[in-house]
């Protein structure tokens, strides 16, 4: 389940920085990596436990009494032909990769921090083996403990958890959709104005370039920001995203974006 709470924690990596620049929240992306190294081990705990987990012979089902198979071999084949795949596609530390080959690349190009979709896109794939895992296993393990029969608050509890956990993936996914809707209003105003004087180029959308002269001078003409502000839909229509903007919460911090995010999500939640 904190497995499950991680990943989405990665749609909250790219942030506005300023006016007209949006960048990466390197310091997040650390400690989420981290986080998520460690829980990955217990991915890879599981899998070594089901090479190790006697099963029961299919064939030996028709006689009453099911014959325990013990020899590692035979178990190492039938879960290679089983859900091996699945597991380990769930166990990949993809993102933290992609992650590091980011964080490092910021360091040489600041334009890598719009980079972000790739991981986004990551964590969207990993996390459907990720849910054909962790759903199944939570169920064996109420089932085995009796956690949810145990009382009428442990069921409730559990039932508003996996609601909250659904609110967190929902207002992340808005989140990070919210700022690419932002970024690609910019782009199309940036394109707009590439034959003008100042002219705009897609680095001054970048947060690193935000002390650059030749930036602050465009800065001072373009009508980037009166078009792509999300309290006038004149120009651009930015839908149900328009809120993260008007109530400022892109430049927020990531405390007050990540509980308002979850409310959103709770908000909204409740009407699917």
């Amino acid at each position: 389940m904190i497995a499950m709470f991680l990943d989405p924690l990665y749609f909250y990596l790219p942030i506005i920085g300023g006016d007209a620049c949006m960048k990466i929240d390197i310091a997040l992306g650390v400690w989420v990596t981290f986080a998520r190294t460690f829980t990955d081990l217990f991915f890879f705990l599981h899998i070594f436990m089901k090479f190790r987990t006697a099963f029961v012979a299919p064939s030996s089902r028709v006689f009453g009494r099911g014959e325990l198979v013990m020899d590692p071999r035979a178990i190492a084949i039938r879960y290679l032909k089983s859900n091996f795949v699945v597991d380990l596609a769930a166990a990949l530390p993809l993102p933290q990769i992609v992650i590091w080959f980011i964080i490092t690349s910021l360091l040489k190009n600041p334009t890598a921090a719009h980079a972000n979709h790739t991981v986004s896109l990551i964590v969207l794939i990993q996390y459907i083996p990720r849910f054909f895992v962790m759903i199944p296993l939570n169920r064996r393990i109420v089932k085995t403990t009796g956690v949810i029969a145990k009382t009428a608050w442990s069921g409730a509890a559990y039932n508003l958890l996996l609601y909250v956990l659904a609110s967190h993936v929902l207002g992340a996914i808005w989140y990070l959709a919210s700022i690419q809707r932002q970024h690609h209003c910019w782009n199309i105003q940036c394109k707009n104005e590439r034959n003008r004087t100042p002219a705009c180029i897609s680095l001054f959308l970048d947060c690193s370039a935000k002390d650059n002269p030749a930036r602050q001078a465009w800065l001072t003409t373009t009508n980037l920001l009166t078009n792509c502000d999300a309290q006038n839909d004149e120009n651009f229509q930015f839908g149900m995203f328009a809120e993260a903007f008007t109530n400022h919460v892109a430049e927020a911090s990531f405390i007050d974006k990540y509980f308002y995010c979850l409310w959103w999500g709770l908000r909204n939640l409740r009407y699917c």
